[in-house]
Formats: structure tokens, sequence, C-alpha cells
């Protein structure tokens, strides 16, 4: 097994160069990792061999950096030009002798949600990766290779490494399915909360929706990208792989499922606060219009005493206080009807 080039390797030969990383390349014989950070212009060589497998991994790679790759290995210069550039739909594109997937790997930290866009070409025993930057890691990758079962599923072939490519791109997009969910939650307490703070849900739910619409929009189309690999008359998974392929299958179905039923969860939520903030305005308005009527009756009390007319108990001491009873009787009635009538 070799090693990841040095920064001196790289001095010593420019072709190691690539991007804004030095590529990472592999190749497998009988199961078995045979070398490890080689040349680019090495890949065509090893591919020469029948049963050799090769990974290329290439991060922010130029347009020139990729006619090299290009060149070494035949790829079109039209999927060449959906590698590089930026803002691709995922899909899963056929060419002759390989296939051309884009995808997208969703991160969440502190409630946003950031995407990695990754492509890939899939020949018959030559896998290429490239990442736009260092966001996707690798390793994780490289150790879900090395710690499969050393069975003939396991064997590192191009379908089996593109197997553990996507079931770690959906496993990612689980576990951003998942933090948005417990965003939701977080939400969902607000929502609940006695001290209602209507702007801070109104931020967090608009970030949450826009959240869950990007998501929805890069995990849908994995379900097409999966149909398409599984597809028998395509020949591009080998039967042994087949029912891993279906396993990634229905975590894109469960992540989808997910997206879909957090963003009716959050129109629920945003339905239920308007609903609270409508019922919250009622009790308000029936504690304010409560009060105004107990209030009112001191107002008619003293507008009616503090009529120029005789009147019994005019000009005198038990006049004011018959309206002083009058007042705290009327005023404590309306009060325990209103408290009754749960209108306080």
């Amino acid at each position: 097994m070799g090693s990841h080039p040095s920064e001196t390797d790289i001095e010593r030969h420019p072709e190691n160069r690539i991007g804004s990383a030095p590529p990472r390349t592999r190749a497998w014989r009988d199961g078995k990792v045979e070398a490890e950070g080689f040349p680019v212009a090495e890949v065509s060589d090893y591919l020469e061999r029948p049963d050799v497998v090769v990974w290329l991994d290439l991060c922010g790679p130029r347009h020139e950096d990729l006619h090299v790759v290009s060149d070494e290995l035949g790829l079109d210069p039209v999927a060449v030009e959906d590698a590089v550039s930026r803002h691709e739909r995922a899909k899963l594109d056929r060419y002759d002798g390989y296939v051309f997937l884009n995808a997208y790997v969703p991160r969440v930290r502190d409630g946003e949600l950031a995407m990695n866009e990754l492509s890939a070409f899939i020949s018959e025993r030559a896998l290429v990766t490239v990442r736009q930057d260092g966001a996707f890691d690798v390793d994780e990758l490289i150790k879900r290779w090395d710690q499969s079962p050393d069975t003939e599923v396991g064997e590192p072939t191009a379908a089996f490494l593109l197997y553990g490519l996507l079931d770690l791109v959906v496993d990612l997009q689980l576990e951003a399915v998942q933090a948005l969910d417990d965003e939701a939650d977080a939400v969902e307490d607000l929502v609940f909360d006695d001290k209602f703070p209507v702007k801070e849900i109104q931020r967090r739910s608009y970030r949450l929706r826009k959240n869950l619409t990007a998501l929805r929009r890069v995990a849908l189309p994995m379900r097409e990208v999966l149909n398409t690999l599984l597809r028998r008359d395509l020949r591009i998974v080998p039967p042994p792989l087949v029912p891993y392929y279906q396993d990634v299958y229905d975590h894109t179905l469960r992540a989808a499922e997910s997206t879909d039923g957090l963003r009716d969860l959050v129109a629920d939520l945003l339905d239920t606060r308007l609903a609270l903030q409508g019922n919250r305005m009622n009790e308000v308005m029936k504690k304010v219009t409560s009060w105004a009527a107990i209030i009112a009756v001191p107002t008619a009390v003293t507008g009616f005493y503090g009529q120029n007319v005789p009147y019994p108990g005019f000009s005198q001491h038990s006049g004011f206080i018959i309206s002083t009873i009058i007042i705290v009787v009327l005023s404590v009635i309306l009060y325990l009807i209103f408290k009754l009538r749960d209108w306080l």
C-alpha cells in the first residue's frame, strides 16, 4: 500500500497537483489495496490491467485540470463541464462506457443548511469523484470501503465503490433531515410556550421551511438516480450488489418522505401559530372588554350623582356612601360574572 503524496512529492511531480488540493488515488487488485497516492498520469496504466480497480478523487479542480483527467479516461467534454460547473441539479447521465453522477451532501449547523456538491464518473473499473471543496469527508468514505466485509460483495469494484459513495451521501441526507426535525421540535416548543415569542417563531419557521425546500430539491432526485442504477437492462449494478443498492434506495425514500412530512408539519405549525395568536387576541379582547364594563359602572354612577338636580342624598354625606356602595357592589357582581365565564 502506498501513501498520500507529500508536499515534496508534489513539488517533484507537478502532475500530482490538481485543483486546490492534491488528488487522492488508490488502486485495488483481487480485493486488496495495491497502490495509493500515485500520480494521475498513471491512472490509465493501472486501468490497462484487467484485474485492477482505480479510484481518483479531485478537490476543487479547474477546467484545465479536468481536461488532463478527461484525456486519461476518455471522458465526454459535456460531462466534464457538468463536473466543474456549480449548482447542477442532482442527476445520473449515461455516456458511452460510463455514467456521470451529480449529487449534494447537506449539512446543518446552527440551524443553517449548507449544500456541498459532489460529482462522480463511474466506469466498469474506475470511479472518479470530483468535489467542489473539501467539505465532503473522503476519509469517511475510505473508511467505509476499508471496513466492508471480506466477501464477494465487499470486494472493491467500481459498482461497490459507488455503493459506498451513495450510501454515505444518503446517510448524510438523513442526518440533515434529523437535524431539521429537531429544529421543528424546537419551533413547536416555541409555538406552545406561554411567552409566545412571535418574532423568534417567525424567523425560525421561515428558515426551517427554506431549508426543507432546499433539502427536498436534492433528496427527491436521488430516487430517480437509484431507480436508473437498478434497471436490469442497463446492467450497471451486478446482481450480488442489487440488495445493497435497494437498501440505499429505501433510505432515499425515507429521506424524501421525511422531508415532505416535515414540510407539512411546519405548515401545520404555522397554522397553529396563527390560530393560537388569534385565540390569544380574543382572550386579550375579552379581558379588556370585561374590565371596561367594570370601569363603566363607577363612571355611570358618579356621572348620575354628578347631576346638578336634587335627588335622594343630594349634597349629603349619605349620598356619597350610597353611591360608593352601589359602585362596589355592581363592580364585584360584574367581576364574578366575568370570572365564572372565564373572561378574566
